[in-house]
């Protein structure tokens, strides 16, 4: 349970005498420094059965999107924030009735055409008409243009209605792409410059509503299955890559993110407060893509994760640092310096949703299965979104991977309050000039990649960031990690 999602209880009256206890979901502290975070999306809709520590919304804060789960058992009877709101930590973010009374309207309503005999009748049997009505809504819908129902008919159905947005989100979302549900024009308009067929469209929104993002996201995922689909026909002609096709956010202006703007402002601080530069060497990795290969299949089977080049890079940067207090260090507002006695190394990842940067801790102390183990947790949490405050705190040093995306390097911003970041460029197979014991200068394919470390000039010197990737680069380039893989 995260801190604070529990809030007092308040007791109010309702049907009479029945007493229900209504249970207030506040904002929790999310993490030092964390005054205030903004509802990306709520998991339940108003008049929903929620249980206690079920995820109820999402919530996105400077530091991590997170979940806040559900205080208690009960009816969530009032959402208070909408989506795309930001408030501060201990609003109020909706009302939840966990007593007698508020279970007990479900069943009243499904029992609506013999009410009057039982108004309230016992909690237990709520579960049971629901499965029952579901598949029956189906196979009335064609026969209503064809005979009008009888207005006994009309009144069993009314209250049906009302709860299967609440207890069946997910089905929801066809049909609120449809015509059914009120879907904003932009939405449609969006929908309709991108053949998005509204009907087909899981909402995300509060009750199954479609958003934009909605659209955005089944617009991308069709072209990218016809772009898979016409690859084959396209290959024998010979030709390169097809066109790349406009994005559906062309000419539309739409709020930045949260975690935009704070992606946003962290650079610029960063800028505006150090003396930032950049110094790029070149690493021969021939040995490094080797020695991978070799010991990839028994890693795997060993380890049960996958031995990736980025795990050789981590420790080579890791072990580096002991020797380089400065590249791992911080300067303090009172003008003091700060050298950091353990090697926590922020791995910055893009994520949908923006820039992530999880951290290894103590990466200093770890193997290189550790840090292999550590950085695939770390990227399934960023995949699912389960990163937690804590995942994202006490990073020291940050390693970018700007080569994932085939850049050969970057110029990359320090991580503030950081001073230093390295960043691994695209590995490219290509001739170089090698020295070899028998044959002397010659020429041979090697696999090579950019190695550059910004840093604050105002505690880092060019030549401090030198001698620090020369370390790092003989460490990578001796390829001497045969221990620890087993070979």
């Amino acid at each position: 349970m995260l801190p604070g999602a529990r809030a007092p209880r308040h007791s109010h009256f309702s049907l009479g005498a029945t007493e229900t206890m209504a249970v207030s979901v506040t904002l929790p502290a999310l993490g030092e420094s964390v005054t205030e975070g903004t509802v990306t999306r709520w998991l339940k809709a108003e008049g929903e059965h929620v249980e206690a520590d079920e995820p109820l919304l999402e919530v996105s804060t400077d530091k991590v999107d997170t979940e806040i789960p559900s205080p208690a058992s009960g009816t969530l009877s009032s959402i208070k924030v909408a989506e795309d709101e930001t408030v501060e930590v201990g609003a109020e973010l909706a009302v939840i009735d966990d007593g007698s009374g508020a279970p007990a309207e479900a069943p009243a309503q499904a029992q609506a055409p013999a009410a009057a005999e039982a108004p309230a009748p016992a909690p237990a049997p709520e579960p049971k008409p629901e499965p029952q009505a579901a598949p029956a809504q189906p196979q009335q819908a064609p026969a209503q243009p064809q005979a009008q129902p009888e207005p006994a008919q009309a009144q069993a159905q009314a209250p049906q209605q009302a709860p299967a947005p609440a207890q069946a989100p997910a089905p929801a979302a066809p049909a609120g792409g449809g015509e059914g549900a009120y879907v904003t024009p932009l939405v449609r308009k969006l929908a309709a410059e991108n053949g998005v067929d509204l009907s087909t469209v899981k909402g995300t929104g509060v009750g199954g509503r479609i958003r934009k993002q909605d659209v955005v996201a089944a617009a991308e995922a069709a072209r990218a299955q016809a772009a898979q689909t016409q690859a084959p026909a396209a290959a024998p002609a010979g030709r390169g890559p097809a066109k790349a096709e406009p994005s559906p956010l062309r000419g539309q202006t739409v709020p930045m993110t949260r975690i935009r703007k704070v992606i946003a402002e962290n650079m610029m601080k960063a800028l505006h407060s150090q003396a930032q530069l950049s110094t790029v060497v070149e690493v021969d990795v021939t040995r490094i893509m080797r020695l991978r290969a070799r010991a990839k299949e028994g890693f795997l089977a060993r380890e049960g994760v996958k031995l990736s080049p980025m795990p050789f890079f981590v420790k080579a940067a890791a072990e580096a640092l002991k020797a380089h207090p400065s590249i791992n260090a911080k300067i303090n507002d009172d003008g003091t310096v700060t050298y950091h006695d353990v090697e926590n190394i922020g791995i910055a990842v893009d994520s949908e949703k923006g820039l992530m940067v999880p951290v290894i801790k103590g990466a200093g102390d770890l193997s290189l299965a550790g840090i292999a183990k550590k950085t695939a947790e770390l990227a399934g949490k960023v995949r699912t979104g389960k990163l937690s405050p804590d995942d994202m705190s006490g990073g020291t040093f940050t390693i970018s991977n700007t080569g994932s995306r085939g850049a050969l390097f970057d110029t990359i911003i320090v991580n503030y309050p950081q001073v230093a970041e390295l960043g691994i460029g695209a590995t490219v197979r290509r001739p170089v000039v090698v020295d070899h014991p028998e044959l002397g200068e010659t020429i041979a394919v090697r696999d090579m990649v950019y190695l550059t470390l910004s840093y604050d000039h105002q505690l880092v010197d060019g030549a401090d960031a030198a001698r620090y990737l020369t370390d790092v680069k003989a460490r990578l380039e001796a390829g001497e990690f045969e221990g620890e893989l087993g070979l």
